[in-house]
Parts: C-alpha cells; structure tokens; sequence
C-alpha cells in the first residue's frame, strides 16, 4: 500500500506545484500567498510519503485530497484534478492493502512450504 500511496502523493506534488503557477496569474492573489499556501501543500504531500503507514497518515491524506479539491475555488480545473487524485488515493489504498494481503499470504505459505520440506 505504501508504495501506491506514495506515488499518488508525488503526483500530487507535480499537480499542486502547476496549480500554483496558474493561480499566480490571478490579480487578486499574492505571491507570497499562493507560494505559501502551494509550497506547505507540496511540503505535506512529501512528508505524508514517509507517514503513510504510520497512525494518522491515511487520514492525514485523506485531508490533502479534500484541500485539492475546495483548491477548485480558486483554481476552477482543481475541482476535476483533486476528484482525480482523490479517486487515485481511494485506489492506491484499496488495491494496496488487497497487494499487502495477497503478499502475507504467499510468504505464509513460502513458510510452510520451506518447514515442511525440512
């Protein structure tokens, strides 16, 4: 799961990073603003990297693909990146943990199967 995840996240990292640059052409913002605003957002998404697993962490990029998506508000296309990304990170768990099973079970069975060739 965690490898899923993490890729979700760096791709995520791209995605804020380009919705920073086409929110800076908005009059009404600041740079300053939506470097800071993009910049602890692009932090977040690398840190939750090495979190993932950790209690919390799922959580904690649950509330990242809900910030991608109300980022909509200011960036109209966000509505449909942070949908995208947010169906990507649902996936990235779902999927994962499924891998995460089926890798338990077959070194359960790579166990037995080597103790009872012993």
């Amino acid at each position: 799961m965690r490898t899923l995840c993490a890729s979700t996240l760096i791709g995520e990292f791209f995605v804020i990073g380009f919705a920073g640059l086409v929110a800076m052409k908005d009059p009404d913002l600041s740079m300053t603003t939506v470097w800071t605003v993009c910049g602890a957002a692009m932090v977040l998404s690398l840190l939750l990297c090495g979190v993932i697993t950790r209690p919390g962490g799922l959580q904690l990029g649950w509330a990242l693909q809900i910030a991608l998506v109300v980022s909509g508000f200011v960036v109209p296309l966000m509505f449909f990146m942070g949908a995208v990304f947010a169906a990507l990170w649902w996936a990235s768990i779902h999927y994962g943990r499924k891998i995460d099973e089926a890798k338990a079970r077959f070194a359960a069975a790579q166990g037995e199967a080597a103790g009872g060739a012993s």
